[in-house]
């Protein structure tokens, strides 16, 4: 019942994010207008505005101008769901599940609109690192240095500070990879958006777990950036890497594998 009751807030908040993802990077409202056909422009009616359901009633195409609906807004609401449902089978009706669930929400976000923007939107780094701290009090931990350099404090201060520190340090490290890249190089090598989401990401997974996707992100972003460049054809020095995708896939894998 708990992981049904996940599937179906993923369905709702992974159409919602689909919204997001359109939205954000161009700094339009999410609120208004309401949901309408890009192609078109016709104002799409709730009915045909279900999660999954209506892309496969429709036929996957606009109602009104019969344009193609892009796989991105199934597969935003699908994978979006089946996280949630993974949150729920691995902490189940508890904090870290709702934590975790927000987490992924911020991350499919991040990925998707990187992938095809290059844009990391503040509203979910900024307002991801705001939300990351805020849930280190509701999951409080004594498992960190820094209750070995403050004993008296409540664990749920423990949480925050760690969560805080993991913010400060990670974002810091990355920001000096860059600034190193530019000044040897003398041209940008990494955009203030991955320092500002690998703050995010400290600030949900802790020091350790931040500096293991920082690790893995850059690992399967050589390897498969390489590739596909290569594939593809593309020039190495102009090509933009979506390093962030890379990051939130890393952070994805890293939160199920070591919760």
């Amino acid at each position: 019942m708990v992981a049904a009751i996940f599937v179906v807030f993923g369905l709702i908040l992974g159409s919602f994010l689909n919204v997001c993802i359109s939205r954000m990077p161009r700094d339009l409202s999410v609120v208004r207008p309401r949901s309408r056909c890009p192609v078109c422009g016709h104002p799409i009616r709730w009915l045909e505005n279900v999660p999954l359901l209506s892309w496969l009633l429709l036929g996957r195409q606009c109602r009104y101008c019969q344009t193609s609906i892009s796989w991105r807004y199934p597969a935003v609401e699908a994978v979006t769901a089946a996280l949630f449902w993974a949150a729920a089978l691995l902490w189940g009706a508890s904090w870290p599940a709702l934590k975790s669930s927000a987490f992924f929400f911020l991350l499919i976000g991040l990925i998707v609109s990187d992938l095809e923007t290059r844009l990391l939107p503040d509203e979910f780094t900024l307002g991801g690192l705001l939300a990351g701290l805020a849930a280190a009090t509701a999951t409080p931990s004594d498992e960190s240095l820094i209750r070995l350099l403050w004993p008296q404090l409540h664990p749920r201060l423990v949480s925050l500070a760690e969560a805080a520190v993991a913010s400060v340090l990670a974002g810091g490290v990355l920001w000096l990879v860059g600034e190193a890249y530019h000044r040897i190089r003398r041209r940008e090598g990494l955009g203030f958006g991955d320092v500002k989401m690998v703050a995010m990401i400290g600030a949900f997974l802790g020091l350790q777990r931040t500096l293991l996707v920082v690790l893995l992100g850059c690992l399967a972003g050589t390897l498969l950036g390489v590739l596909y460049v290569v594939i593809a054809r593309k020039d190495f020095s102009t090509y933009q890497l979506p390093f962030g995708s890379f990051l939130g896939a890393a952070a994805v894998v890293v939160t199920l594998l070591i919760p």
